[in-house]
């Protein structure tokens, strides 16, 4: 796993029809899970975000690689509190990880990334996926614009009204979402310290984690646990636009 950090980020983009420019992107966990899918084609794509950028996404994101590579029996500990910080070094060691489980286990043959994380709020492809939609649409017959550009025109004097009545609704939607963030993200930060505090309780006494049925136990256990018969919802759900990781 001698590869420099441009050598990954090519094999990378290359692999996953990606654009992404710095390794610490793939803190976001999503790269990861794409990667395992492209071995075993059996992830949840649809569960993985990939135009996220809070933290409590990311570890929705670890969640499902954590389950894959259960799976799988992947045997690397997946260091998900470091990677989460998008940090160089951590991103750094963990892709160069992925990049030699890959080589070895990898069934070869095509893989369609974009096919597999439709639907999944993921970020457009790379510029050369995207050459070919790109030309056609530049060899459009100039006389169809000409045709249809009167046709625009005229169904633009009755709109305002129901545009602005559509503005109203969109603002009062996006204060909605945004309050609803607020909320989760408050609730989060609670639940992120009780297990920090759980963490560091089992650092200072290992002996309590060998306690199945103890208290701090009973506590990581409802932390950890999978969203049986709930899908989470989608990262950003409700807004017009939201802001590229990638």
């Amino acid at each position: 796993m001698g590869e420099s950090r441009q050598e990954l980020l090519a094999w990378l983009n290359n692999l996953l029809q990606l654009n992404i420019t710095k390794v610490e992107q793939c803190g976001t966990g999503a790269a990861y899970c794409q990667i395992l899918d492209s071995i075993y084609g059996d992830l949840p794509m649809a569960r993985v975000k990939f135009n996220v950028n809070t933290e409590y996404a990311y570890l929705q994101n670890f969640k499902v690689l954590q389950n894959a590579a259960t799976k799988h029996n992947v045997d690397r500990p997946i260091p998900v509190e470091s990677l989460v910080k998008c940090k160089m070094q951590d991103n750094l060691a963990f892709l160069q990880f992925m990049k030699g489980y890959w080589d070895q286990y990898f069934p070869g043959g095509e893989y369609d990334a974009i096919a597999r994380r439709k639907g999944s709020g993921a970020p457009p492809a790379t510029a050369a996926s995207r050459a070919p939609a790109a030309s056609t649409a530049r060899r459009a017959p100039s006389a169809t614009t000409a045709t249809t550009a009167p046709r625009a025109g005229s169904r633009q004097g009755g709109g305002g009204a129901a545009s602005a009545v559509l503005m109203q609704e969109n603002n009062a939607l996006k204060e909605t979402v945004q309050g609803l963030e607020r909320e989760r993200d408050f609730y989060f930060s609670k639940l992120r310290d009780i297990e920090l505090l759980v963490q560091q309780a089992f650092e200072a006494d290992p002996e309590l984690e060998k306690d199945e049925g103890g208290l701090l136990k009973q506590i990581q256990a409802i932390l950890y646990s999978t969203e049986e018969g709930f899908e989470i919802p989608a990262e950003g759900e409700g807004e017009l636009a939201e802001e590229e990781t990638f």
